[in-house]
């Protein structure tokens, strides 16, 4: 007979205070204000199902908010380059807000690690795989890094797509924003290949157009 314990699932880990609050003050009033209209919201993943990776087409610098404010259950926290941490003040907000430092100039190895280490205990993680804003482009023009879907194969969670759809690809602050919501994709339904070369390429690709495909054929 086996000694060993079943292992605990691990569930999402609470919204910090500070997100908690500002979340239900100001979630609705910037929905109503700059137009986001949410869509599929039965997708996102409820809060006792574990942490996931969530990605989302990048246009502008409010696409986080505007991220956050269409998430019901979860808290995202995303990577932001580590300058902003040394403003005043600024730097304590954010960090509250579950922001930490990522150095862009290049590979940063122990930010992919934290990441990973968030989300295998229960931190739901939000990215951006064109890792530029492309206002006014077609995402399908733009290559997605394949860094998200290492993390999310490492972390062995789910990856929950977000498109954020306007006119033309081009966002303005006050136009209609429509934020649909996808399937999770599973760590097993990506069919990672250890053998083959390019997997987390291809992965990343087919994710992301699926990410893209959310907002075709919608008013």
């Amino acid at each position: 007979m086996s000694d060993s314990k079943p292992k605990k699932e691990k569930k999402i880990r609470p919204k910090s205070k500070a997100y908690a609050v500002a979340h239900a003050l100001l979630a609705g009033p910037i929905r109503f204000f700059t137009r986001i209209h949410v869509h599929n919201r039965e997708n996102e993943p409820l809060p006792d199902t574990g942490a996931c990776l969530v990605i989302c087409n990048h246009m502008v610098w409010r696409d986080p908010i505007i991220l956050c404010a269409s998430l019901k259950y979860r808290q995202p926290h995303f990577m932001a380059k580590k300058e902003l941490f040394k403003v005043p003040l600024l730097g304590g907000i954010i960090r509250a807000f579950g922001a930490y430092p990522v150095n862009r100039g290049g590979a940063d190895v122990s930010a992919i690690k934290y990441t990973i280490s968030l989300l295998q205990n229960g931190v739901t993680v939000g990215m951006f795989p064109q890792g530029h804003r492309y206002n006014g482009v077609d995402p399908r023009t733009t290559k997605p890094k394949q860094g998200a879907a290492m993390i999310a194969l490492k972390a062995d969670v789910p990856i929950l797509p977000v498109y954020i759809k306007v006119k033309n690809n081009k966002a303005r602050l006050f136009c209609r924003k429509d934020v649909y919501f996808g399937k999770p994709v599973t760590p097993a339904e990506m069919h990672y290949d250890p053998e083959a070369s390019g997997e987390y390429d291809r992965i990343i690709s087919e994710l992301f157009e699926k990410l893209c495909a959310l907002g075709d054929d919608r008013s």
